[in-house]
């Protein structure tokens, strides 16, 4: 063996447990989650989301306790998505707006009850439409996407006179994070983030969400508007327009199977980087557990920490509250 080989052994530096914590480059916090929450109507409900196991959708009362398991274990943020019944529904998403809708008043309530969660709405038409889809579906059934913003902007607005901390479109219309920043401020709201989901593939990785959601497209995909699972480099495309008209943040959606294109934002981005670690990706983890196939904890915290070194300043993933668990639950 030469000398110089002696010298250069990167094996030193994996020699004990508490050398390998020492010099490892990333490490994945508590306070790196964020945690979906499903709220519906009624009260004292809760119904068990049979494609997420160990997720439910929930009453606002309901959800509140959810929040305090959360908050107990260090989890400070969380991201709201109503669940509308079907007769609320219509073409232009009228309810989204309705001040006394079902978020507004789920949005009260949890900043009441902890006025310390940041508190993250879901802006898009899909939970409110009756097509199911992200925007307004025009006669030939495309969907327009100029006619869709004033529909997001009175969403917006009402979420941020409700309390909310910060909107979160994820409709993937061009414009409309200008079009909300405008009207937030208009409005009285300068200071309600945005967090826009920047770069959304049109994944088929999206589908227990949508059964949690009922959100499904009543006809057709999402093809026309969410992007082309083939493109990287139109990534930052949808980047540089969502920073100049004033994101706060921005989402890359969904996670591990896209973690190239995480690296790629994250370089280029002069704003916070979210990533979703989404809904069939906490489903995989969990069906190959229960066969056996895997351990849950051990592939959840390495998923995650993928998630982390390739870029991510935050996680959504349903698994918040496991992963919290796992390292501790102190908020690290």
């Amino acid at each position: 063996m030469s000398e110089t080989v002696g010298r250069q052994r990167p094996r030193r530096n994996r020699r004990t447990s508490a050398w390998r914590s020492l010099v490892r480059e990333h490490h994945l916090q508590v306070s790196d989650l964020v945690l979906p929450l499903f709220v519906c109507e009624g009260s004292h409900y809760r119904q068990q989301i049979a494609a997420l196991p160990g997720r439910c959708r929930t009453s606002i009362d309901e959800m509140l306790d959810d929040v305090q398991e959360a908050d107990a274990l260090g989890i400070r943020a969380v991201a709201l998505f109503p669940v509308i019944p079907d007769a609320q529904k219509d073409a232009h998403a009228s309810a989204s707006a309705d001040e006394q809708g079902l978020l507004p008043r789920a949005i009260r309530a949890l900043k009441q009850a902890y006025p310390h969660i940041q508190v993250i709405g879901d802006v898009a038409m899909d939970p409110y439409s009756s097509d199911g889809h992200d925007g307004i579906v025009g006669p030939d059934g495309a969907i327009e996407n100029d006619a869709t913003l004033p529909i997001l902007c009175r969403m917006a607005v009402a979420q941020a006179q409700a309390g909310i901390d910060c909107v979160a479109p994820s409709d993937m219309m061009d414009g409309r994070v200008g079009a909300i920043r405008d009207a937030l401020d208009a409005a009285g709201y300068p200071t309600v983030a945005i967090m826009s989901y920047c770069v959304k593939y049109a994944s088929a990785f999206y589908g227990p969400f949508r059964q949690a959601l009922d959100s499904a497209p009543r006809h057709g995909d999402k093809k026309t508007y969410q992007m082309d699972p083939a493109n990287s480099r139109e990534a930052l495309r949808e980047l540089a327009l969502d920073v100049d008209e004033g994101a706060d943040m921005v989402m890359v959606k969904p996670g591990l199977p896209y973690l190239d294109v995480v690296s790629a934002v994250r370089q280029a981005s002069p704003v916070p980087v979210a990533v979703y670690h989404v809904s069939g990706e906490y489903a995989m983890l969990h069906a190959a557990a229960q066969q056996g196939w895997l351990d849950y904890q051990s592939c959840l915290l390495e998923s995650l920490l993928a998630c982390k070194r390739a870029g991510a300043d935050c996680i959504f993933t349903y698994a918040a509250c496991d992963a919290a668990r796992a390292l501790g639950g102190n908020g690290g």
